[in-house]
């Protein structure tokens, strides 16, 4: 038995009800409350159905109603067929003759049902759905209902508008269209170099000891909160930052899991955009994805990162045409600021990515300068093909080892020769060679896969000047394949300079500086990558990382912990605890702290001091051994420092010739390595000094 009846009133501009028979208590409750609140509900109670007289009146009620209620349950979801079906199509049909900002349909979830999912038709994944359990229906949807009906109100909020709501603020739905859910310095960097980055490292230079040893929905009018929700004002501490998003990994609504790629990358590409307005603080990649495929409430998300708003979709995407649909919501008050879908062929979306960014900056009452409008389109492509070879690219490199190098640069290769202006692809490119040479590469390939990073890192900066993407990947390839320092400082500057809200920029740079000996500048880089990104193990890993070589090594414990907290099995920052640990001269916390993931290379580097320090050579000496079996001379400037705390300065300045020799990017830490203060007079470590170019 379905809903639709001759209820209460028939007239045009009251609400009609659409339930599955044996939801009709749960129906009669919501039909009950929108009456008290004087509200006409076509509501059918009748036990009477079929026949062309009462099919007829159906269409009709559905042709003239204001608003379509569609009640969502488990009964629903265990029936294919049904008269409420045929109920849901047609209004659905009726959209299609309706303006885009038109608010129509309204459905309802009365138990436990996931939106994700749910059998119901794509035109219902567009708009935000309310839960009211059982059918207890609060008198601030029957407000909001009344609201919607009254002629005298916009239907819904123009783009960018924010309508005032009363009533107690409570937490909004999950749409139906929105499931929740490198090491190296590259984490959250703009997209081409996102897809470069190996999150198991989290490196600011390539870390030789990472080397071989390594294991939407378009909601058409202002949606009230879910009633039964914990209202968002009972948290008083809670007060975001005025202008703060987060975007949330749009959903692939494609029917193929293989196109998550393209999701996630367009909605990493969109995250990038918005991140280049000026007062805009938007929350990084690692920490919005960390979501993906989980059912979290938007309260929650909000807290743990800190944001005053969030930004979620999804992407249907068909040959070289895509829709996508997008809303904004209000953290705070848990009502939308804006939503809309978009249709568009592939080769539009840099048009589109400034669309968005446009639309949601307005709704945040934030300016979006021309400027930065040229930065969103800056160093892309408009060549479909072009674009999905980029996106593959990402993919590509999530593997997270040597291989997947391989991959992206094939991707990125493509990309090119699809659209040889394309300059985020040799962007991309440049950081995949420079991560191959330095992690994969051996013998003549390790420089001409350095060399290929310098071409493509000087294309991408003659294409795209203004593009931080590329003057990071510059800065990346002299800082690791030429060890040119002070040109490296340079270029990480001008990417900062481009880019100061992204979280990826600001490890890089923020960590290298350090190593500078700009200690205070590079760890308040750090801080606020942690602000923007506060769910990537790696921003709490780097933070600890500068402390420690900064030499605070009390004030490094901290963020270690966390990032163990966050990832227990994140070996790196073990490996930095345990050199923490060893600096404040606690050599047996230093042990401990390193012995549980022996097969990681940085702790057994750290056991190889820690071992000697509590008078145990020979397990120190087995400890070296362990470190070179794993990395041979790509641990050369660890053994020099290893040699050099052992009190052995002719073997460490002998590792350190080896090191500038294999071109490691270890000796960025020389000018203020406390490991290495005991030759700090030699000559010959002075030579090397020199020969390092490092800032003045």
């Amino acid at each position: 038995m379905q809903g639709g009846s001759t209820g209460a009133g028939a007239a045009t501009g009251a609400v009609f009800l659409s339930y599955a028979s044996q939801d009709a208590a749960a129906a009669g409750r919501i039909a009950q409350a929108l009456q008290a609140a004087g509200l006409e509900v076509w509501f059918d109670q009748s036990e009477l159905r079929g026949g062309d007289v009462w099919d007829r009146q159906i269409r009709s009620r559905i042709h003239d109603c204001r608003l379509f209620i569609a009640v969502i349950s488990a009964n629903t979801e265990a029936r294919d067929e049904g008269y409420f079906r045929r109920e849901w199509k047609l209004a659905v049909d009726r959209t299609h003759d309706m303006a885009e900002k038109k608010t129509f349909l309204l459905p309802v979830v009365i138990d436990q049902t996931s939106d994700r999912g749910a059998t119901v038709p794509d035109k219902f994944r567009e708009v935000q759905w309310t839960r009211l359990p059982d059918g207890a229906t609060p008198p601030e949807f029957a407000a909001r209902v009344a609201r919607l009906l009254a002629p005298e109100s916009p239907v819904a909020p123009a783009a960018g508008a924010v309508r005032a709501q009363p009533g107690p603020i409570t937490q909004p739905p999950r749409s139906a269209a929105l499931p929740r859910g490198r090491s190296a310095w590259l984490r959250a960097v703009p997209l081409a170099i996102a897809a470069i980055a190996v999150a198991a490292l989290g490196y600011v230079l390539i870390d030789k000891l990472g080397k071989r040893g390594a294991p939407a929905p378009a909601a058409t009018g202002t949606t009230a909160p879910s009633a039964g929700a914990t209202p968002l004002t009972e948290s008083p501490a809670f007060a975001p930052p005025p202008h703060s998003i987060a975007v949330l990994p749009f959903v692939n609504l494609s029917g193929d899991p293989a196109q998550d790629y393209f999701s996630d990358g367009l909605t990493e590409e969109l995250l990038n955009s918005l991140a280049a307005v000026e007062g805009l603080q938007v929350a990084a990649r690692t920490s919005s994805f960390s979501f993906k495929g989980k059912d979290t409430d938007i309260a929650t998300i909000a807290r743990k990162l800190d944001v005053g708003a969030v930004l979620e979709g999804s992407v249907r995407r068909s040959g070289h045409t895509i829709r996508i649909t997008a809303q904004l919501i209000n953290a705070v008050t848990g009502f939308h600021l804006w939503s809309k879908s978009y249709d568009r062929d592939l080769g539009d979306v840099l048009k589109l990515q400034t669309e968005i960014a446009t639309a949601v900056a307005s709704a945040l009452k934030v300016t979006l300068l021309a400027d930065t409008a040229a930065k969103i389109e800056l160093g892309g492509t408009r060549n479909p093909a072009a674009l999905d070879a980029y996106l593959r690219a990402a993919r590509a490199n999530q593997g997270q080892d040597v291989d997947s190098y391989v991959r992206a640069i094939e991707a990125y290769t493509e990309a090119i020769r699809l659209d040889p202006g394309y300059a985020l692809a040799f962007a991309g490119r440049s950081f995949a060679h420079t991560f191959y040479a330095g992690q994969g590469a051996t013998g003549p390939a390790v420089r001409e896969n350095f060399d290929q990073a310098l071409a493509d890192a000087r294309q991408a900066i003659a294409l795209a000047p203004e593009l931080a993407d590329s003057h990071l990947s510059m800065g990346f390839y002299l800082a690791n394949g030429d060890l040119d320092f002070r040109r490296a400082t340079g270029e990480f500057e001008r990417a900062r300079a481009l880019a100061p809200g992204n979280a990826t920029v600001l490890r890089i740079y923020g960590l290298f500086v350090i190593t500078m000996g700009r200690f205070d500048a590079g760890i308040a880089d750090l801080r606020r990558a942690v602000t923007l990104d506060p769910l990537n193990v790696i921003s709490h890993y780097l933070l600890g990382r500068g402390l420690y070589w900064a030499r605070r090594y009390e004030d490094a414990l901290a963020p270690l912990a966390e990032a163990i907290s966050l990832d227990p099995e994140h070996q790196p920052s073990y490996q930095y605890r345990g050199l923490a640990y060893y600096g404040l001269g606690d050599f047996d916390k230093a042990r401990s702290a390193c012995e549980p993931k022996p097969k990681w290379c940085g702790t057994q580097w750290c056991l190889a001091l820690a071992y000697e320090r509590l008078g145990r050579h020979a397990d120190a000496e087995a400890a070296r051994a362990r470190l070179w079996e794993m990395q041979g001379e790509s641990a050369a400037y660890q053994f020099a420092t290893i040699y050099a705390q052992w009190g052995d300065k002719g073997k460490a300045l002998d590792w350190l010739d080896t090191a500038v020799r294999v071109r490691d990017p270890g000796l960025t830490l020389l000018r203020d390595d406390s490991f290495v203060d005991s030759l700090r007079k030699e000559p010959r470590f002075q030579a090397v000094e020199r020969e390092l170019r490092f800032p003045d």
